[in-house]
């Protein structure tokens, strides 16, 4: 290599798609969202030949996603799995109402660049980061547990402003 050659740097970002672009992959054959792939199978077919069985169906469909996407929330401050509760009542709208779909499809892209930037980070930012987090479950933890109240089975030495 000459020193008259330049260096370009990778591609950190790639390039977003277009609204026209991500409707052609989507119409293309190969391409089937999960809304499609459910519809397809064949007890979803029975189910939507009734068309008083196949409002049920949705209701039901939106009223379990919603009720586990709202666990999720609440969920999200304490230690535990908030955010995958979360994404898991996102799947199950997702497989009846196509807002979700796109809901579930933003949050995977966003979830994804997240983890890209957060491995390309060194070691000590990943560090900072995870102790960041577990401060702040600590807190939340503690706060909570000082506005409801201390359980009586946790043992006397653990000093939460009494």
């Amino acid at each position: 290599m000459t020193g008259q050659e330049a260096v370009t740097a990778p591609d950190r970002h790639p390039r977003r798609e277009s609204h026209d672009e991500r409707r052609d992959r989507y119409d293309s054959d190969d391409m089937r969202s999960l809304r499609e792939r459910v519809a397809g199978t064949q007890w979803r077919r029975r189910i939507a030949a009734h068309r008083s069985l196949n409002h049920a169906y949705r209701v039901g469909a939106g009223i379990v996603g919603g009720l586990i996407a709202a666990l999720g929330v609440v969920a999200i401050p304490l230690p535990g799995p908030g955010w995958l509760i979360v994404i898991a009542g996102l799947f199950v709208l997702a497989t009846e109402f196509l807002w979700a779909e796109r809901l579930l499809e933003f949050t995977k892209r966003h979830v994804q660049r997240w983890t890209d930037w957060v491995t390309s980070r060194p070691l000590w930012v990943r560090m900072l980061l995870a102790l960041a987090t577990a401060a702040f479950v600590y807190g939340v933890l503690v706060v909570t547990l000082h506005v409801t109240g201390t359980p009586a089975w946790m043992p006397g030495w653990v000093a939460l402003w009494r």
